[in-house]
């Protein structure tokens, strides 16, 4: 099955339904299906080819969602870039995937020239806000860089609203997600249809969705948990309350009680920010169905408020990474027995535990690097033949590879998965190895803590020390004493920070995860 399908069964199946409220704009089904075919066939008329690439460079809108399907209808790869992105990052991404046509607003285009100009393989550019005719009534197509513009409403109008013809196969790819992983350079993560349809598939089975759940998104299309609620969503038949960004808790909350939310995918910088409302229990959440959250682990002081706060919401802990969307989920129903955990392998696939030496880990409590198995793992990064077979390995059988995710795991006596840290994360101090997120989440045992985060410094006498960074909730006081107090208690003295630093925010990435790079 192709991706695009997912849209237009739904479709089919009921065209007048919301599928998308953004803002003031509510598009049904129908709507967003008309867009999409509309601008496949203008995307074909600017001579885009079967697997040629598209760029979406947009917040999160009608239109990104619009331009996403229509790549794929018209048989090319789509990519989201996170308009938040610079200039030079995103002439990058541009040169790396040869993209021929960029599909964005005019005020992204300020100051753009030279880094447009830098990419040979652009051909065309569409602007989703131009004045309409701009483009269509001039003699001559107006040009920026090079690039000939064309206004998105004149190539809506233009172009019939029919379901153009789609030779792709489930093989080809569908969208090319670009991430920077630890070195900092993006890296575009190859997805085919099935890749993507698999992972969707098996999402939807453990998350037990229904046409009537409406999910609120705040994250970026350009983040593979927040492009995947809108794929999810029109899969099942839902809706989807569209947000440009987490911005305002009570916006937030409004949304939550006016448009009966039932779903809600969260990061830990979103859950920090609603618990330090003091109000929060007062409102009303019984339409939330589940919360889902991934990018890094719930605090179990997180996960314990929100109990409190939406008693009848299931709450998911997962872990995956780009590279194959989804690896694990744990069952709702153990939150509260395994708080830490990251539970099972999600449907339709096997992850494993491997020591350095590749033998398969069964010991409980023993840490290995996580090996994953199954139809959503990638078919590689874009152009990086080398850092592809780092990553993927020759299979259990000839005709497979395995996806090495360079994250050390542990699992308990029942088997569930607990996330110590990535390799490259491991702090080595007084000879021996700390995953920071194992004190983290002792530090956040402490009341007082809003948010941490633990990174190795040089030290003269241990190699690295352990400097941690508490934010506080508001009104609420804590000693450097209080901390390593708790620390001495629950951790072997290796694992004690030796500096302890209170900051009023940490930095934070696009995608809402904490930015230790950034932290000295």
């Amino acid at each position: 099955m192709l991706l695009d399908r997912y849209l237009e069964e739904s479709a089919e199946r009921h065209p007048g339904k919301e599928a998308l409220i953004c803002g003031e704009r509510r598009a049904t089904y129908a709507d967003v299906n008309g867009g999409a075919n509309a601008l496949a066939h203008g995307f074909r008329a600017l001579g885009l080819m079967r697997q040629e690439r598209v760029a979406i460079y947009l917040d999160n809108s009608v239109e990104a969602v619009q331009g996403i399907f229509a790549t794929m209808k018209a048989a090319g790869i789509f990519l989201v870039v996170n308009p938040q992105v610079k200039g030079g990052k995103l002439s990058f991404i541009l040169k790396d995937c040869n993209a021929r046509i960029l599909l964005t607003g005019v005020r992204n285009l300020s100051g753009m020239e030279s880094e447009l100009a830098a990419c040979p393989d652009l051909r065309h550019i569409v602007l989703v806000d131009g004045a309409t005719g701009v483009v269509s009534e001039s003699s001559e197509p107006l040009v920026i860089a090079g690039k000939q513009l064309h206004v998105l409403r004149d190539l809506l109008t233009a172009h019939p609203r029919t379901l153009p013809n789609n030779p792709n196969i489930s093989l080809d790819l569908a969208s090319l997600i670009y991430t920077s992983g630890s070195t900092g350079i993006p890296k575009g993560v190859a997805l085919t249809h099935l890749n993507m349809v698999t992972a969707a598939t098996s999402l939807i089975t453990y998350l037990r969705n229904e046409p009537d759940d409406i999910i609120l998104s705040p994250l970026p299309l350009s983040f593979d948990y927040g492009l995947y609620q809108t794929l999810m969503a029109f899969r099942f038949g839902g809706t989807v309350v569209l947000e440009k960004q987490f911005l305002y808790p009570y916006t937030y909350i409004e949304l939550v009680v006016r448009e009966k939310v039932t779903g809600l995918p969260i990061v830990p910088s979103i859950t920090a920010i609603l618990l330090n409302l003091k109000d929060l229990g007062q409102h009303d959440f019984s339409s939330v169905r589940y919360v889902t959250n991934t990018a890094q682990g719930l605090p179990e002081q997180h996960i314990r408020s929100l109990r409190r706060v939406m008693p009848k919401a299931r709450i998911y802990s997962m872990y995956g990474l780009t590279e194959c969307k989804r690896v694990s989920y744990l069952p709702p129903e153990l939150i509260d027995e395994k708080p830490t955990s990251v539970g099972i392998p999600i449907p339709n696939t096997e992850a494993w535990i491997e020591d350095d030496d590749g033998n398969v880990v069964t010991k409980p409590g023993q840490a290995g690097e996580l090996i994953v198995r199954g139809a959503h793992v990638m078919v590689g990064y874009w152009n990086r033949p080398e850092e592809t077979a780092k990553c993927l390995r020759p299979g259990r059988y000839p005709y497979e590879r395995e996806l090495r995710t360079g994250d050390l795991f542990r699992q308990d006596e029942d088997g569930h998965l607990y996330f110590i840290s990535r390799k490259d994360d491991l702090i080595k101090t007084a000879g021996e190895r700390v995953g920071p997120r194992e004190v983290e989440n002792v530090l956040y045992e402490l009341e007082a803590v809003k948010e941490a985060a633990v990174i190795g410094v040089p030290d003269e006498i241990l190699g690295n020390a352990l400097k941690a960074f508490l934010v506080l909730h508001e009104d609420m006081a804590l000693t450097e004493a209080d901390v390593i107090k708790l620390c001495h208690k629950r951790l072997e003295k290796f694992m004690v920070p030796k500096h302890v630093v209170f900051v009023p925010e940490l930095p934070k990435t696009s995608t809402g995860k904490i930015n230790k790079r950034r932290l000295t």
